[in-house]
């Protein structure tokens, strides 16, 4: 029986409920067929499922809304180009074309297409030619020697750091908006300003490490929202290689560029010298990261804003994808403005929604007790999400930070996420939820950034 209910949000299906009723329908029933998908990326590195569904014509529309949402669910974790299908022929065919460029999932073939560099595949198979699991473990950050640049480039903001031996010397934030700017150079200005910034507080420069949203290989832009109105022709020209051409600004020196996720989890890591460490920053959009049990990277997208976590099919749609119920609506400042309109808080609509937030934590501090069931309803979000989260990840340690979870937002948050892992998922109630205070967060994650490159010999 579930414990927690959301008023703001009372049709919150959370994924993890909705497969776990799946599943016991198929247990109840006793009628069962095996289906198998495998998500593959680069160098033949694969994700494989074997599950059961529901037997029979009658269950293939809830059988094809569950697979749909665990298919878009690894995509966007594990990341990959092509799918493989294997098991009952007309949920296969189904489910490959929705994940076709004329398909409801159009938007992720495309992002996957364009990020991997390959054309998106769906291949349907029988058992036996169904590619089988195989994972990588990748080696990340923890260089402090030297004189190096960490630079983080938010939705809102860009920080930079000059980092001397593992110690901050100088550390700068500006505000800035590159999702809503088109200009490429607009963009390229800001970067070099903050790096030279912070060359200029140090006796010469080592090393650069950048903290980004987005997907990145071999230090190259494969997809980021931070450049959501640059025009594809712009994007191919001056975007993609905008950090490499960054870089060269301050000179010839080792570069190394990253998932803004993947470096708070490793500065979690660090800080806790500790593995299996989960971070999840709440700002502009969800940005995650994971740090597995070896201290590397999974080699994994991990980018859990396009991550379903509300299976019910009339919930909040993104904008950008075009899906229903996905992360970024759920754990960013979007979820706070979403939910802020079903407690009834009037809203200046021409405040843009970094501003919308401000709105809603000095309410906070005033003590509204709205205000207060807004940052309660997300960290019931989280609780309810982490399990489905844990379906992918081991998770020892969780981070959440990002500016949703300034001042008493982020207690109110972690407390009530801690309760419904204790009632609704005593098995995970030993996962370590932690809230890093705000210094430690940006030293933390200067210093992660700064300690991605490894000086040249």
């Amino acid at each position: 029986m579930r414990q927690f209910f959301t008023r703001l949000d009372p049709h919150f299906h959370p994924m993890i409920l909705a497969l776990r009723e799946f599943e016991k329908e198929i247990e109840t029933s006793n009628q069962f067929e095996v289906f198998s998908y495998a998500v593959e990326r680069h160098d033949g590195y694969t994700y494989r499922k074997d599950m059961n569904i529901l037997k029979g014509p009658q269950a293939m529309e809830k059988n094809f809304r569950m697979l749909e949402r665990l298919i878009k669910s690894v995509l966007w974790v594990v990341g990959g180009y092509k799918i493989h299908l294997s098991g009952n022929a007309e949920l296969a065919n189904q489910l490959k074309h929705a994940f076709s460029d004329r398909g409801i999932r159009k938007f992720d073939v495309v992002f996957m297409g364009k990020a991997f560099g390959q054309p998106f595949e769906v291949h349907i198979v029988d058992f036996d030619h169904l590619p089988l699991e195989k994972k990588c473990s990748i080696p990340v950050g923890r260089n402090l020697d030297g004189c190096r640049i960490g630079f983080d480039a938010g939705g809102s903001d860009r920080k930079v750091s000059a980092v001397i031996n593992g110690e901050v010397v100088y550390s700068e934030e500006v505000v800035w908006l590159p999702k809503v700017t088109s200009d490429p150079k607009y963009h390229f200005d800001g970067i070099v300003d903050s790096l030279k910034r912070a060359a200029s507080k140090m006796p010469n420069v080592d090393a650069i490490g950048v903290s980004s949203a987005g997907i990145y290989i071999d230090n190259l832009v494969r997809a980021a929202s931070l450049f959501l109105q640059v025009n594809e022709e712009d994007f191919d020209r001056h975007v993609r290689d905008i950090y490499i051409r960054a870089a060269r600004e301050i000179g010839d020196v080792p570069l190394e560029v990253a998932n803004d996720g993947d470096v708070t989890a490793l500065a979690g890591s660090m800080d806790l010298k500790d593995a299996n460490v989960l971070g999840i920053a709440m700002g502009t959009s969800e940005a995650v990261g994971y740090i597995n049990s070896d201290g590397n990277l999974n080699g994994w997208l991990s980018e859990l804003a396009f991550v379903p976590v509300d299976f019910y099919p009339s919930a909040i749609v993104d904008e950008w994808s075009g899906d229903y119920g996905c992360g970024v609506k759920y754990f960013s400042q979007d979820a706070v403005i979403k939910l802020a309109a079903s407690a009834g808080i009037p809203m200046d609509e021409e405040l843009t929604p970094a501003e919308k937030l401000k709105v809603i934590q000095q309410r906070m501090k005033n003590n509204d007790p709205l205000a207060r069931e807004i940052f309660e309803t997300i960290g019931i979000y989280l609780g309810y999400t982490l399990p489905y989260y844990a379906l992918f990840y081991e998770i020892k340690h969780v981070l959440i930070l990002g500016r949703v979870t300034s001042g008493e937002a982020g207690t109110i948050i972690l407390n009530q996420a801690k309760a419904v892992l204790k009632e609704e998922f005593p098995e995970l109630s030993g996962i370590h939820l932690i809230l890093p205070d705000e210094s430690s967060r940006r030293v933390g994650q200067s210093i992660a950034a700064a300690s991605l490159p490894k000086l040249r010999k």
